[in-house]
């Protein structure tokens, strides 16, 4: 099956995946950046603004982001929008990695307008629970993921299942799950990405910002689980449909980078949960489908680390009767409240963000 770009421009050098994967880049970027400033004028009429925490709920944060009350939010919108329209055109629909990642994405991004809808309604910083959001992302997760299982892809249909099953551990190889570990294990891979890129949405462009790195390198994996030559050189898993998910990528980049020309310091909008939730589902589908679902662990170094460091306060506070490890979690917080200022923490953690990308590609010659 071919694209919707290949279709309406036959002859025109498209039919590569590079082609397309670019084209997508740039046609999602020009969309955010056209309507943007009328989604902005949309969201300011409607007094769609981001509700800022008290300062008896964060106490001298609330002191350091007190001008960013009214901020637009929901602007993931823009981001989740560009990316379906350029993906639906440049890249092979019938493709089942690119109806799966679009799938989690579309449906991530549906909860997190929920979310957002509800905290502006009631102008507090509390939407969906979080039992019933962590219900519905498991939920997602495990269709998306048994999708790729379920797929009537034709015979040998035992390619498509080696595949997905199969899982990259850098310094030793490729290994195959039985699918009963597999679907749970890739939902989990899902939801996680989606909360830490969730939980790292907490300053200007700081998420969208290292959701750019993440997304090339994962453009750049699914090129190479793509090309029969390259896998087997580098010992990664191998299947012939999975470059496409690099034309989804590289949407997912290009709607982050016009995004992120309003989303900079300081920020005409906010993505809120719809595009940090959208985002992570996107990135976590992606390792997913390139069986690269452990190095997720550096290439999203950064959204891995926001993650943990939520986790190990709480657990903090509750083992240690009220101690804290760090002066604020997430530990972009920490920073703030430790004198960096926003935009130190901001630039700092995208060098970081691309000097674990650059990791990530360096682990997949170990083994």
């Amino acid at each position: 099956m071919y694209s919707l770009i290949e279709h309406i421009c036959p002859g025109c050098g498209l039919a590569g995946t590079a082609g397309r994967a670019l084209l997508a880049c740039l046609l999602s970027f020009v969309l955010t950046m056209a309507f943007a400033p009328r989604v902005i004028r949309a969201l300011i009429s409607l007094k769609i603004g981001q509700p800022i925490r008290t300062a008896e709920e964060v106490h001298k944060l609330a002191e350091l982001h007190g001008a960013k009350a009214g901020t637009p939010t929901m602007g993931g919108v823009l981001i989740v929008g560009a990316t379906l329209a350029a993906t639906l055109l440049c890249a092979r629909m019938g493709n089942p990695f690119i109806i799966s990642c679009l799938f989690v994405t579309v449906a991530l991004g549906l909860l997190g307008f929920r979310d957002d809808y509800l905290k502006v309604t009631k102008k507090t910083s509390d939407g969906i629970s979080a039992r019933k959001k962590l219900i519905v992302q498991v939920l997602v997760g495990l269709l998306g993921v048994a999708f790729l299982w379920l797929y009537p892809e034709g015979q040998p249909r035992v390619e498509l299942h080696d595949y997905v099953t199969s899982l990259f551990i850098p310094f030793y190889g490729q290994v195959n799950l039985p699918w009963y570990v597999y679907i749970p294990f890739g939902a989990l891979v899902v939801v996680s990405a989606s909360n830490a890129v969730n939980l790292t949405d907490g300053l200007d462009g700081l998420a969208s910002g290292c959701s750019v790195a993440t997304g090339i390198t994962y453009a750049i994996l699914a090129a190479l689980a793509g090309n029969w030559l390259m896998a087997d050189g580098l010992n990664i898993p191998f299947h012939p449909a999975a470059n496409e998910i690099s034309v989804f990528m590289m949407a997912v980049v290009g709607a982050c980078l016009g995004f992120l020309w309003y989303n900079c310091y300081p920020a005409k909008v906010f993505m809120g949960d719809t595009g940090s939730l959208a985002l992570g589902g996107a990135f976590g589908m992606a390792a997913v489908c390139t069986a690269q679902e452990i190095l997720f662990i550096v290439i999203g170094g950064v959204f891995v680390m926001e993650a943990t460091s939520v986790v190990l306060q709480v657990g903090s506070f509750k083992l240690r009767h009220g101690k804290r490890i760090f002066a604020m979690a997430p530990i972009h917080h920490h920073f703030e409240l430790k004198g960096w200022k926003e935009t130190q923490v901001i630039t700092r953690f995208w060098m970081i963000s691309l000097l674990l990308a650059f990791l990530g590609l360096f682990l997949i010659t170990t083994a």
